[in-house]
């Protein structure tokens, strides 16, 4: 049976995977969603003014929305179907294209309830992140600590527990 943490894994790269690919898509074609296709080139176009450092390196708003609709859609794709470290690497690029989007939000001076989506799914990519980096907890019989080449069991699970003696 799957441990806990895997099954957490699991689902926290499927949904947000599946998340991100349909938040791509939408900055890609009009096609789930022609309403909020025409939010996200507004949105985009108030970005690049506010930042005119991008057009000066010849980025327009197109260009940017594509780039991070493309991005999305990839990474989301990786989290969902690809197993192993590519879906760290993924998350890792989901968590800075969603770190860039608040920038951009806040930069903006847009309001909090704009916004909220992207917060909390950086959020969740953090939490993803974490526990996948977080070491395989080993079954009891394989927490061994070995010096000087001699396997011994962890001190804490050879010693007696309080109040009771070892007969042997």
């Amino acid at each position: 049976m799957a441990s806990p943490r895997t099954i957490t894994i699991v689902a926290l790269s499927v949904a947000l995977g599946l998340f991100f690919v349909f938040m791509g898509t939408i900055k890609l074609t009009p096609r789930l969603s022609r309403d909020a296709y025409n939010e996200m080139k507004r949105a985009y176009k108030s970005y690049v003014r506010a930042l005119p450092m991008l057009k000066k390196m010849g980025v327009s708003s197109i260009l940017l929305r594509k780039t991070i609709g493309a991005l999305e859609v990839a990474c989301g794709i990786v989290m969902t179907l690809v197993p192993g470290r590519p879906k760290d690497v993924a998350n890792f690029l989901l968590l800075l294209l969603v770190l860039a989007v608040l920038f951009f939000h806040q930069l903006v001076g847009d309001p909090l309830k704009r916004y909220a989506h992207a917060l909390v799914f950086g959020i969740l990519l953090t939490c993803r992140l974490l526990i996948a980096r977080q070491p395989e907890e080993l079954p009891p019989e394989k927490r061994m600590l070995s010096v000087n080449g001699d396997e011994q069991p962890l001190l804490h699970e050879a010693a007696p527990e309080k109040g009771k003696m070892k007969v042997s």
